[in-house]
């Protein structure tokens, strides 16, 4: 019998559908205007992503007057719930100072083409598809979509060698990677003969009810691969290969841009798999999570401590976070639900991302800035006394520096505080012990990065010009970055309410 699609389904695909509106009228709009107008594109990008934001709105505000967390939809192939929401406001917020950053980059690249923006908006919507989706065939949809128009994207400098092997490198592994994810996700179909997350979960209960004292071998072989295919994604060691080498060829607001929206949607798609649908096989997988977890954190750290080039250095500090966004996922994975444990791992997660998409953004932007005509501006001698250069921008630099570190009153400080804590909730100490060490580990090659900008004499000591939308970026990353800091109580209860949950009387006190 066919099924007839209601005005709620299309009313939780607003935002989708809007923004892939937005993203076809950019193709069709920059055949028709003249070089010098191609601004308007980047305009038309942000109104996509306005007009997004105001369809979310009407999506909260509809759930909010039914008095429900949230509603399924397209046959139950994707779910807009609290969660979902948050997902969806991140990678908003994300492209849309990714774009400000792009605007005067493109021109200088002497690549400032619609189809840059079309494909930044086409991303977003595989992240949509990804955070809302409750089956594995649209959240794997999602994935290519987002995958394929990033993998263009890292190549979209067509005249620059690093970026076009960068490219070639992320589409190959990347390719690689997808099957073996869809692999995994097809043994857990044939295990238990459906897509729905809630359909796998509920097999996995029957297969452990009808195997007691054993994990099934299968399943086991179903959940490794679709581990493997999901650590690729948000670049867990030793799957992180691609990550520095598409960072260092991408185009730097690109490069920005893959660091938080990509890697919070490729969070999201995690979290949907390992709470909601491989829930039941947590047992098996938590010694699975800590031994990445270390390795992510070791590897990733030692690496930055020799970087000379600005971008693999926040590279390897990108995949360094990874490995403690892991641990407040085995803190949660470690103990039943409802456990406080279980809440902040995954308040950890959500608020580090949160921070994260504003803090590595800002840093990103000022590399970013660095580039003119005959500069590429990503190594460390480009930033060498920059403060001489452009003080505001130097003194940005050191906020989103200091908060990467987790240096408080700065917003980075609470997505670590909310990781360790739920480590030691969950009786990980020595996890605890180690995180904090490899937190003294970044601070120190953040440190080197601040000594360059303030201790070195400039090698091109010309004033730096910013254009007016990089400076817009800087403001907004800068301006959230010592917000949340200094006033983190209100952004606590966001990721609370996506969590549906209440502040518990310690946090109350914290943040007071």
């Amino acid at each position: 019998m066919a099924q007839n699609f209601g005005r709620v389904d299309y009313l939780m695909a607003l935002p989708i559908i809007l923004l892939t509106l937005f993203a076809l009228g950019i193709l069709l709009l920059d055949l028709m205007l003249p070089a010098h107008w191609k601004k308007i594109n980047a305009l038309t990008a942000l109104a996509g992503i306005l007009f997004s934001a105001a369809g979310v709105v009407k999506i909260q505000l509809a759930l909010n007057a039914a008095g429900v967390p949230g509603e399924s939809a397209f046959l139950n192939s994707m779910v807009v719930d609290r969660f979902t929401i948050y997902f969806w406001y991140l990678f908003l917020a994300g492209a849309a100072i990714s774009i400000l950053m792009s605007v005067r980059y493109l021109e200088i690249e002497h690549e400032n083409h619609g189809e840059f923006y079309a494909l930044l908006l086409f991303s977003v919507v595989g992240m949509m598809c990804m955070a809302a989706g409750f089956d594995v065939v649209l959240i794997f949809i999602g994935l290519e979509l987002m995958a394929i128009s990033t993998y263009v994207l890292v190549g979209f400098l067509r005249t620059d060698r690093r970026s076009n092997e960068a490219a070639l490198k992320y589409l190959l592994l990347g390719a690689f990677s997808s099957g073996i994810f869809a692999y995994g996700l097809s043994l857990f179909y044939g295990l238990t003969g459906s897509t729905s997350l809630l359909g796998i979960r509920s097999g996995l209960v029957r297969l452990a009810a009808a195997h007691p004292y054993h994990t099934d071998p299968i399943a086991v072989v179903a959940l490794l691969t679709t581990a493997t295919g999901l650590f690729f994604k948000i670049a867990a060691m030793p799957f992180h290969q691609w990550l520095p080498d598409a960072y260092e060829g991408a185009p730097t607001s690109v490069t920005g841009f893959m660091s938080v929206a990509v890697k919070a949607a490729a969070w999201a798609m995690l979290l949907r798999i390992f709470l909601w649908g491989l829930y039941p096989l947590r047992t098996v997988y938590v010694a699975l999570l800590i031994f990445i977890s270390i390795l992510t954190m070791t590897g990733a750290n030692l690496a930055a401590l020799t970087q000379s080039n600005l971008k693999r250095l926040l590279a390897y500090s990108s995949i360094a976070h990874v490995g403690y966004m892991l641990l407040g996922l085995v803190a949660l994975a470690s103990v039943a639900y409802p456990a406080p444990a279980f809440f902040d791992g995954l308040k950890g997660i959500l608020l580090y991302l949160l921070v994260y998409t504003f803090m590595n953004l800002g840093a990103f932007g000022v590399i970013a800035s660095l580039r003119q005509r005959n500069v590429i501006g990503d190594e460390m001698d480009d930033i060498a006394g920059l403060y001489f250069r452009a003080p505001t921008e130097a003194v940005l630099m050191l906020i989103f520096l200091l908060s990467l570190a987790g240096i408080p009153p700065l917003a980075g400080f609470y997505g670590k505080y909310f990781i360790f804590l739920s480590l030691i909730e969950s009786g990980h100490y020595v996890l605890a012990s180690l995180a904090v060490l490899y937190a003294v580990f970044g601070l120190y090659y953040y440190m080197r990065i601040a000594n360059q900008i303030f201790m070195r004499e400039a090698l091109d000591k010309t004033p730096l010009p910013i254009s007016v939308g990089m400076r817009l970026a800087l403001g907004v990353s800068a301006f959230a970055t010592v917000y949340i800091g200094i006033f983190p109580e209100q952004f606590i209860r966001i990721v609370n309410w996506s969590l549906g949950i209440a502040q518990t009387p310690s946090v109350a006190s914290l943040v007071r």
